[in-house]
């Protein structure tokens, strides 16, 4: 069920919850609506994501906790709106009172709406007994302007697309096939207002995608590519490009993996599932840039013409692949799909993948790894990262480690030595975007998936990088500035003086 959510000037009397955004000061100078000492008595404090329920004039009464007012930010915001949408699930119509909590209003109103929304997020469709979220309807008080309206409508587009992302990872592998995942994302961006076009294996043949068909040999179903626009009614300010994994099910082909470790490869598409929810939202994002989106698609499978250890690829740019490891298949798609980027002529890419366990042992579960070619870029992203509370880290691209991926018979092998596999495949992926093009690579291998609950993520798929996409896609005008300041000073730089 979608939720309604609406700016208002007060709290609705007819509610069935009313809630108040509180800081630890608040709560430590006294409440007029509850005893301090049944606050001290459950210890309730104001901590951030904290919540204290009691019955008040027949409805409930809920103070939700954002921790010290100075430290108010969106991430505080966000978890105190996913506590309330876990805590508020079976109540049909709530309000929320957002004082002033040193925080922009507008900042204020879309992290909570997001935190509601993503907090309340359930995966059903093959529950026989699942209990639905009943809440339909929340109102946002404390200000009803165009501001705050429009940061309410934004949290909510933002969430409905990481949902959908939610759903596509959260679908079992042998549900959502290849084409059957092109299908269902197609007609979301038809729905959207985006062109969209569908590679089957025919053309995917013709246009020379190598990768994605040595990946796709050992299935008994085809492959395809997605490719999604979002063109702005104005003179667009440049164009980005998403490039997104989208392997299916991963059982690692003829180098297969082990049975522990094929549980959750139905998220090996989380990437591509991330890059389909944020175009799902760009005609209500309207972001001022041309946005181009690849995600190639297939499983990687076992069947009796699988791709073997010592095969050769070539992939759309014309450079050939010794397949060493074809459970190191995430790259090989992803090669294509960057080669086919580039030929775009946009003025970034940025590429999501779901591509080394090397990166979760680097950096855990809940940080993705961030390489580049462009410090530029490199720094918007990770600006994109901190608004949208999405964390990378920035790695590097030592050049002397592409000697570990040198091939005797092709121009490369899949795989480097046992050490730095994520930058390694990071270098793989940079020998497939033209040059001159600013890139992005995001390793989501930890991320993309959760066991448990914790603020607005839910167990299963995250959605994780939908958020930063929009961000970026939002403020790539910016990016776009500092590029013609920068190639401005490099041309005046090279000129006499006088």
């Amino acid at each position: 069920m979608q939720i309604s959510f609406r700016a208002v000037r007060v709290l609705p009397k007819r509610a069935k919850a009313h809630i108040w955004i509180v800081t630890s000061e608040t709560v430590a100078a006294g409440l007029p609506q509850i005893s301090p000492r049944d606050l001290e008595n459950d210890d309730f404090s104001g901590k951030a994501g904290q919540l204290y329920t009691w019955p008040n004039e027949g409805r409930i009464a809920v103070l939700a906790g954002v921790g010290p007012r100075a430290a108010v930010d969106s991430d505080k915001m966000r978890r105190a709106g996913a506590a309330i949408g876990r805590r508020m699930a079976k109540q049909n119509w709530i309000g929320v009172d957002l004082p002033d909590v040193e925080l922009d209003g507008a900042a204020s109103r879309r992290a909570l709406v997001e935190g509601i929304a993503l907090g309340g997020y359930k995966f059903l469709a093959y529950k026989s007994e699942g209990e639905p979220a009943k809440l339909s309807r929340v109102d946002i008080a404390g200000g009803a302007g165009a501001a705050n309206a429009e940061a309410v409508e934004l949290g909510k587009a933002v969430a409905e697309a990481q949902m959908l992302a939610r759903d596509f990872v959260n679908e079992p592998g042998g549900t959502l096939t290849a084409p059957e995942f092109a299908d269902r994302a197609a007609a979301v961006g038809r729905d959207r207002g985006l062109s969209v076009k569908v590679w089957d294996e025919t053309a995917i043949a013709d246009a020379g995608l190598g990768g994605i068909l040595g990946v796709n040999r050992g299935s008994a179903l085809p492959p395809r590519l997605l490719e999604l626009a979002y063109d702005p009614p104005e003179p667009a300010n440049g164009t980005l490009a998403l490039v997104g994994k989208g392997i299916v099910f991963d059982a690692g082909g003829l180098s297969i993996k082990t049975g522990q470790g094929m549980m959750t490869m139905k998220c090996d598409m989380g990437g591509g599932a991330a890059v389909i929810g944020a175009m799902s939202a760009m005609s209500r994002i309207a972001p001022a840039a041309r946005i181009r989106a690849f995600v190639p698609m297939t499983d990687n499978m076992l069947g009796g013409d699988a791709t073997r250890p010592g095969d050769v690829l070539k992939i759309r740019n014309g450079k050939t692949i010794e397949v060493l490891n074809t459970d190191a298949e995430g790259r090989l798609i992803l090669a294509d799909a960057l080669s086919l980027a580039s030929e775009s002529e946009p003025d970034a890419i940025i590429d999501l993948a779901t591509l080394t366990g090397a990166c979760m042992v680097a950096l855990g579960p809940k940080i993705a790894g961030l390489m580049g070619n462009d410090d530029d870029w490199i720094e918007a992203v990770k600006l994109a990262s901190e608004v949208s509370g999405e964390r990378v880290w920035h790695l590097p691209l030592p050049a002397d480690y592409s000697k570990q991926f040198e091939s005797s018979v092709a121009d490369m092998k899949n795989i480097g030595t046992p050490h730095g596999g994520a930058l390694t495949a990071g270098l793989i992926l940079q020998e497939f975007v033209a040059e001159g093009i600013p890139w992005v690579h995001l390793d989501i291998a930890g991320p993309a998936w959760s066991d448990s609950d914790e603020a607005e993520i839910t167990k299963g798929g995250t959605g994780f990088g939908v958020r930063l996409l929009i961000e970026l896609a939002k403020n790539f005008g910016h990016f776009r500035r500092q590029q013609s300041v920068g190639e401005r000073a490099d041309d005046s730089a090279g000129q006499p003086a006088g």
